[in-house]
């Protein structure tokens, strides 16, 4: 709501800018009604402008009007009448900003549900495969690489490497790229990578398939994690750090 107020607020200012540097006939800017040409600093300004706002009200749909929300800018930039008062246009914010969020509780709610069903069928299906084994709070897990180093207790710092993806493959986050092991508490992660580091020797790999309770619920987190996602993950345990 605010990055789309933002968007208006910015558009006033480059009809402004636009305005004092090439005025039309009344001293006011002109609607485009030709060609762009991007030749100079203030029309390539006003594209780039333009593309970023756009973009956030693309967003809105059918909720915007572009004749009229240039008619707004124009109104209020040249000081004249504008025609609604000062309660009116708050009256419209406050129904903007509910429209807004009723429709992101709805598809929240949408992809809560989604997410829940395709990562339940995803752990159905994933149990029965070689090597899989799943613990009783539902964690599943492969060892890839065998450690032969003390195993972590809870409160101990453990460094790793990891590696983060959905179920559909989506990679969200990885030490590897940062070419940067990750240090924390075995005990201030999520529950399902705290469940598999209690069981992992040092030096060991495993590939872990975390169900959306042992993650982050119906929290999202970050653009990619939506609301009860099941995540996968590879996590090598390189040492336990003093």
């Amino acid at each position: 709501m605010k990055k789309i107020f933002f968007c208006l607020t910015m558009a006033a200012l480059v009809f402004s800018f636009i305005s004092c540097s090439k005025p039309g006939q009344d001293g006011a800017a002109q609607a485009p009604n030709k060609e762009v040409k991007l030749e100079s600093f203030p029309a390539r300004l006003s594209y780039v402008l333009g593309t970023d706002i756009g973009s956030s009200l693309r967003e809105m749909g059918k909720e915007v009007d572009l004749d009229t929300l240039y008619k707004g800018i124009q109104d209020s930039f040249k000081g004249g009448e504008i025609l609604l008062t000062a309660e009116e246009i708050e009256a419209v914010k406050m129904e903007f900003s509910s429209k807004m969020q009723e429709e992101f509780t709805k598809k929240n709610n949408e992809l809560t549900v989604k997410n829940k069903q395709e990562g339940e069928s995803f752990l159905a299906e994933n149990k029965n495969k070689e090597g899989v084994v799943t613990t009783e709070s539902g964690l599943q897990y492969i060892v890839l690489t065998e450690g032969d180093g003390p195993v972590p207790t809870e409160n101990d710092k453990v460094k790793v490497h990891y590696r983060g993806t959905l179920i559909n493959g989506t990679e969200f986050d990885s030490s590897y790229k940062r070419n940067a092991p990750a240090v924390f508490q075995v005990k201030g992660v999520i529950p399902g990578w705290t469940e598999a580091l209690l069981l992992m020797k040092t030096g060991s790999k495993y590939q872990l398939f975390v169900p959306a309770a042992l993650a982050y619920g119906e929290r999202a987190v970050g653009p990619d994690i939506g609301p009860n996602s099941t995540l996968l993950f590879e996590v090598e345990l390189l040492s336990i750090e003093k």
